[in-house]
């Protein structure tokens, strides 16, 4: 399709783009999670490209296919009806690995189930730019506009540079919580380890011939309440302590 380009569509000055990927590169230092950082991609998105009605960022993965941080009501909408219809500009965007650009819903051939069901919610024009990580696609970014013809490869451009930008933050980011997670899991893992030992100690003390033996016992507890081995730990170990009336071996 021939390029649009209105004087409304005028991207901000380099200095200015580049003050808005450096607020994005320095969300790699603090954010928390993945909704953080994904929700400061669609907030700059929306600001930085004028006459943009709606932005967001779709995420596909083993659980499917779902918008996350979407500006509006508009976007959640349009974005479902091609989840729903398994086809249109978002979805060909990462498939293809390709930018793509719509100048005008009403003219649009390429996705018409989409653009026929989406005349309804005010979508003219859009731009989305696909979201890549080792060569994968794993979603898309887009920005949706009421008017016709409000995106020009200058917008495409922006896109694909938020696009690029948006990927390196959100692997990252996915990075960052894997590390947290394991580290949470382990931690968790040896503190289990831990209590499973003293409750050891604790049967060896009332009789248990051997370390064995009185895991097996653990075991065995576990099983008649339907509880977790180191649930059951927990609890002898905390009823062994000083001051605790004596318990019976599991």
């Amino acid at each position: 399709m021939t390029d649009s380009s209105p004087t409304s569509t005028t991207v901000g000055s380099s200095p200015e783009l580049a003050g808005v990927l450096a607020q994005m590169g320095a969300v790699v230092l603090a954010a928390e999670s993945i909704n953080t950082t994904i929700e400061l991609i669609t907030s700059l998105m929306a600001h930085t490209l004028p006459g943009t009605t709606g932005a967001g960022v779709t995420l596909i993965d083993s659980r499917g296919k779902r918008t996350r941080a979407a500006s509006n009501a508009l976007v959640q909408q349009a974005d479902s009806l091609q989840y729903e219809l398994d086809t249109g500009p978002c979805l060909t965007a990462w498939r293809d690995q390709v930018t793509v650009r719509i100048d005008d819903t009403d003219a649009e051939t390429r996705w018409p189930q989409w653009t026929a069901a989406v005349a309804g919610l005010g979508v003219r024009s859009m731009v989305s730019a696909p979201l890549l990580s080792a060569g994968s696609g794993i979603g898309a970014i887009k920005v949706y506009a009421g008017r016709p013809g409000v995106y020009d490869s200058r917008a495409e451009q922006v896109l694909e540079l938020f696009a690029r930008q948006a990927s390196i933050l959100l692997v990252n980011t996915q990075t960052l919580a894997d590390a947290r997670r394991l580290s949470a899991e382990l931690t968790e893992s040896l503190n289990h380890r831990d209590l499973v030992s003293q409750a050891k100690g604790v049967l060896m003390a009332r009789g248990a011939p051997d370390a064995q033996a009185a895991f097996q016992l653990l075991v065995a507890a576990a099983e008649r309440s339907n509880t977790k081995v180191h649930d059951v730990a927990r609890q002898l170990v905390s009823a062994a302590q000083p001051g605790r009336p004596p318990q019976p071996a599991p």
